[in-house]
């Protein structure tokens, strides 16, 4: 009888350590640490933080850019439109210029300037799932609606920095390659191939657009078709590459869409655009040649860009391979944003520019520190690798100012029918 209970104790102390180590790995899962982080001193923080609609940027500002830490959270998409007001209202900005695909963000500046269907079927034609959301389709109404009374030569432009998607681009290039009076008999080809076609290879594609691009050349105000012919070439050299050297060459790609789309702009008498896409390409540092470094590195670019982070998001993401998605919790361990949760500050941003330097959060801001940064992909392993959706850098060298989200909701994808 003793035996029993003495072994009975030690199964007791056995199941009850198991326990607790289950415990603490859950907990450690979820919050991604045995806490939610370290804070600064909140009544300080809420000294400097301010509401999005007291926004200000310099005068010398020519690419505004505000990213946003996440895809899948409603409030991130909100402001964009938020921040875009301001940038129409107070500071002339005409263009706003999304992560998407050039060629489907084309499809919604028709929208939005008088064309047929509706803002969801615009936002559809962006190319990617994150953008099917209601909130970006209240973006897209709001130009419209904007264009419908606007004055000539301030209507409001829509474009796009990314090369990823192709069968807008292929459209509108073989449109205007039937108005100059080019041959698109191999381009037709090119656009009739499931996938490309396996007939050609990346190098016979290029050859064929590139023959395309000549002929647009020689053409009056073929400007815009050419920058058609352009983004197809971009995807043609990224689908050569690996994984990771198309990350680098798609963010050189980026940043030299961003120029040329500044360019039009100034050609149109409008010195600044609105830039957005995830942190991870608008932040001025990066490991490699991030779009923002690129950017930021042309002084007379006047570049300010303004970083976003969640204190806690529910974030919607998708499941590998799998179309499914999924609305995941996460905590992103930034003091500034457990701060702001601290101060009773739902959204607020923060001008690094305005804090003082021999402050405590002067020294917050200038050292390193984790902020949150998810992307389109989900995995439970994530929950053993923390660093695998934060990044560790001092806010300061990354961007100019933040918003901070305290609790980040999930947006809803629109089902394409």
């Amino acid at each position: 009888m003793k035996k029993r209970t003495k072994h009975s104790k030690i199964w007791c102390i056995v199941f009850g350590l198991l326990g607790v180590i289950v415990l603490a790995a859950l907990i450690f899962m979820h919050f991604g640490g045995f806490s939610t982080g370290e804070n600064t001193n909140p009544e300080e923080f809420a000294k400097y933080a301010q509401s999005v609609e007291n926004i200000t940027i310099p005068e010398n500002a020519k690419i505004i850019a505000l990213g946003e830490a996440t895809h899948g959270n409603v409030e991130f998409q909100q402001i964009k439109l938020d921040v875009f007001k301001q940038m129409v209202e107070i500071y002339g900005v005409r263009a706003f210029v999304l992560e998407g695909d050039y060629g489907g963000c084309e499809q919604v500046n028709r929208y939005i300037h008088g064309g047929e269907g509706t803002a969801q079927e615009a936002a559809a034609s962006i190319g990617f799932a994150i953008y099917r959301t209601d909130e970006m389709a209240e973006i897209i109404s709001y130009m419209r609606q904007y264009n419908e009374i606007a004055g000539e030569g301030e209507d409001l432009r829509f474009y796009g920095f990314d090369m990823q998607r192709t069968s807008f681009s292929f459209q509108f290039l073989n449109e205007a390659c039937k108005e100059f009076g080019v041959d698109i008999t191999n381009l037709q080809k090119l656009m009739d191939g499931e996938d490309w076609s396996d007939e050609f290879d990346y190098l016979t594609r290029m050859e064929i657009i590139n023959q395309v691009k000549n002929e647009l050349k020689g053409k009056k105000d073929s400007t815009k078709a050419i920058h058609f012919a352009d983004m197809l070439l971009q995807y043609c050299e990224l689908q050569a590459i690996t994984d990771t050297e198309g990350s680098t060459l798609r963010d050189r790609f980026m940043a030299e869409n961003v120029q040329w789309i500044l360019q039009q702009e100034q050609q149109m008498g409008c010195e600044s655009i609105f830039v957005t896409g995830h942190n991870s390409h608008v932040a001025k540092w990066g490991s490699f040649d991030s779009m923002g470094k690129l950017l930021s590195s042309e002084t007379d670019n006047g570049y300010y860009v303004i970083g976003t982070d969640f204190y806690r998001t529910r974030c919607n993401m998708p499941t590998g391979s799998s179309t499914k998605r999924t609305n995941q919790v996460f905590y992103s361990h930034n003091p500034l944003a457990k701060t702001a949760k601290m101060a009773g500050l739902d959204i607020c941003w923060l001008d690094f520019a305005n804090i003082p330097g021999n402050s405590e959060l002067a020294e917050v801001i200038s050292q390193y520190t984790y902020m949150g940064t998810l992307g389109e992909s989900y995995s439970w392993f994530m929950r053993l690798l923390p660093p695998s959706y934060r990044i560790f850098q001092p806010p300061a060298v990354l961007y100019d100012s933040m918003i901070f989200v305290t609790d980040a909701n999930p947006t809803k994808i629109i089902t394409e029918k």
